[in-house]
């Protein structure tokens, strides 16, 4: 299968290169797409240099897949011209998440909906992304009414350019230009995005309103406080959650245990925890501290970590192009 990743040259489409090759995606010729200047540059997969073409290039190459992780506006610009072309797209932006018309896709909960008329598929944000997983197969037991999230963000969710910000700092290094407002080694930022008018972040709302269209239920209620702090490697959540039906902890935990793509590590007594040092280049969702809220009733606690540039982003995209292409949900690209 011919795939083009767009946005190879940045932090994601890289860890999309790597994911690819560690799953043995049957790749039969990989397209490196990135904006024009970064045409010519190279980067490498299964050991070989490829080097970097433009979008033009890309859509007459009509690969089958593109994945697309190079910004919302480049998204909303360039995705309907791939599809167009008969190419489906996977795009790792917010651009077409909450359109009624397309599929926001996290495949343990909702690959099973995809068909091959849809040429745009939205991956989620990475903070949902990695909830939703754990969320999904406790609602369909208990049913879940409310969900208080509260997140720890590596600043790799930001780019490389915070990366750069925040080990320079760490080097006492001042003159770097700034991408958050305020230092963020030895710091915590409760800002992640842009604050909209009712107090919330973007990123907040996003937790919100995506994790009820992946869910489907428009009646669980989600608040969210999401935090920045100085790590890489992973996003942390700690998460509350109300449901309507009495649960068992061991029969959470069997649940958890037997979902895919989950992991727990919840042996508090010997200190094993989930932590994004040690989620850092995985593909699964660890979960720990699970224990019964005990301020009221049928509540949940858990603490949820998972690598955001790999769950949260790469690996999430590679999984659907994986079902497309086992359930044979792409076609050799047609003329538009």
């Amino acid at each position: 299968m011919k795939i083009a990743v767009v946005g190879a040259t940045g932090l994601v489409g890289g860890e999309i290169l790597k994911v690819l090759e560690e799953r043995n995606f049957p790749v039969t010729e990989l397209l490196a797409v990135a904006s024009e200047r970064s045409v010519g540059k190279e980067v490498t997969f299964k050991g070989k240099q490829i080097k970097v073409i433009g979008f033009e290039d890309a859509i007459a190459a009509k690969p089958e897949i593109a994945i697309f992780s190079a910004g919302g506006g480049t998204s909303l610009e360039l995705a309907p011209r791939f599809a167009a072309a008969g190419i489906t797209v996977i795009d790792n932006s917010s651009a077409w998440r909450m359109d009624p018309t397309k599929k926001l896709v996290v495949p343990e909960i909702n690959a099973i909906t995809l068909t091959k008329e849809d040429k745009i598929i939205a991956n989620p944000n990475c903070s949902t992304i990695q909830m939703v997983v754990v969320l999904h197969p406790l609602h369909q037991k208990y049913k879940i009414k409310r969900v208080v999230v509260s997140t720890y963000q590596s600043v790799t969710g930001t780019g490389k350019a915070a990366v750069d910000q925040l080990f320079a700092e760490r080097a006492g290094d001042h003159s770097i230009s700034k991408v958050y407002p305020h230092p963020i080694d030895l710091n915590v930022l409760p800002h992640i995005d842009v604050f909209l008018d009712n107090g919330y972040t973007k990123e907040e709302m996003k937790m919100t309103n995506e994790t009820k269209k992946i869910m489907g239920d428009d009646s669980i209620a989600v608040t969210a406080t999401t935090v920045r702090i100085p790590t890489i490697g992973g996003h942390s959540e700690a998460v509350n959650i109300e449901f309507e039906n009495e649960f068992d902890l061991d029969e959470v935990r069997q649940i958890l245990s037997e979902a895919e793509g989950i992991i727990i590590q919840d042996d508090p007594k010997n200190f094993l925890y989930p932590m994004p040092l040690t989620a850092h280049g995985k593909d699964e969702t660890f979960v720990g501290r699970i224990r019964r809220d005990e301020s009221q009733p049928k509540t949940l606690n858990l603490w949820i970590v998972a690598d955001n540039l790999r769950k949260g982003a790469a690996t999430n995209t590679v999984q659907i192009a994986e079902f497309l292409a086992k359930h044979d949900l792409v076609g050799v690209a047609q003329e538009a």
